[in-house]
């Protein structure tokens, strides 16, 4: 079989310096495919992305031999491996697991796991601040509608939590009992990333004559493009919805709803990365088991010629 292969790879003009780099290539392809699947997470998968960028400009560099700005790209491709290695401690921890116990192949199976849906994590938003408003409690919710918000345009972070978002969770942690109540939630998709964060305050002057959520929630939006604020007041029980700096109050819980949909649900359709990637790769796989079972029926019929 390997000496029909090497036969018909020579008839077609492919010698073993091209076949090489056509394994090559397909090894690292499927080595990017596989930490892409492990990592799974939006924000984490920018990073990788710049990684594998800044690896082919160092191939590009090498290949037309720029030896200064090769040093230097290779310079930044190993630095930035190192730094992501101790940032994805988890992920890579999980994948040596994986790797050492034979289960590599279990990263390409069908996911068991529930894909968020828009329309769930926005009504579990929506029935939170409906209750809130209804009982009067002062609540600020930040939502991402695009790319991560950089943790330095908070005045302070506020405590990690990474939890999935729910009405109950929300009601909770707004309680005046508990000690994240006076600060403002952050929403990633379908996730409550952090609570108890404090936010920048608007300086304008129509925005002293508001309360410090009101006035958190266009500061931050003013500084802020991709995010929408929304805030329950606790004197009135009104919600509001402030972006890019400009306040929409007082809304119903309906017409929160459609704002939410309108600006927000993208957000969470993008989360399902990991899902998605495992149903490509089983597409792939599909599509590769149909050629390469055509690719050695051909080549027995070859042989079957010759005899």
């Amino acid at each position: 079989m390997a000496s029909l292969l090497k036969q018909w790879l020579t008839n077609l003009g492919w010698d073993q310096s091209l076949l090489r780099s056509v394994i090559d290539v397909g090894l690292v392809l499927a080595l990017t495919y596989i930490v892409l699947v492990i990592i799974g997470e939006r924000r984490t998968l920018w990073m990788v992305r710049g990684l594998i960028l800044l690896m082919l400009a160092s191939a590009l560099s090498s290949y037309f031999e720029l030896k200064l700005l090769n040093f230097v790209l290779e310079k930044l491709v190993i630095g930035s491996a190192v730094a992501m290695a101790f940032i994805l401690q988890a992920e890579f921890r999980r994948f040596l697991e994986q790797l050492g116990r034979g289960e590599i192949l279990q990263l390409f199976q069908p996911s068991h796991e529930a894909i968020p849906k828009p329309d769930s994590v926005i009504d579990e938003i929506v029935d939170a601040v409906k209750e809130l408003s209804q009982n009067r409690t002062g609540a600020l919710l930040i939502l991402e509608t695009n790319r991560p918000i950089d943790e330095r345009d908070f005045s302070v972070p506020g405590v990690k939590l990474n939890a999935e978002v729910s009405k109950e969770l929300l009601q909770t942690i707004f309680q005046t009992t508990t000690l994240l109540h006076d600060g403002a939630v952050l929403i990633r998709a379908s996730r409550v990333v952090a609570a108890g964060v404090i936010l920048p305050l608007s300086e304008r002057t129509a925005s002293r004559q508001l309360g410090t959520r009101h006035r958190a929630a266009m500061g931050i939006t003013e500084r802020v493009e991709n995010c929408i604020c929304v805030v329950v007041s606790e004197e009135t029980g009104s919600i509001s919805l402030a972006e890019r700096g400009v306040l929409n109050r007082p809304l119903t819980s309906n017409k929160l709803r459609e704002l939410l949909m309108a600006r927000f649900s993208q957000s969470v359709e993008r989360e399902a990365v990991a899902p998605q990637l495992r149903s490509l790769g089983r597409q792939l796989r599909t599509q590769v088991t149909v050629l390469f079972s055509r690719f050695v029926r051909f080549l027995l019929s070859a042989s079957r010629e010759k005899k």
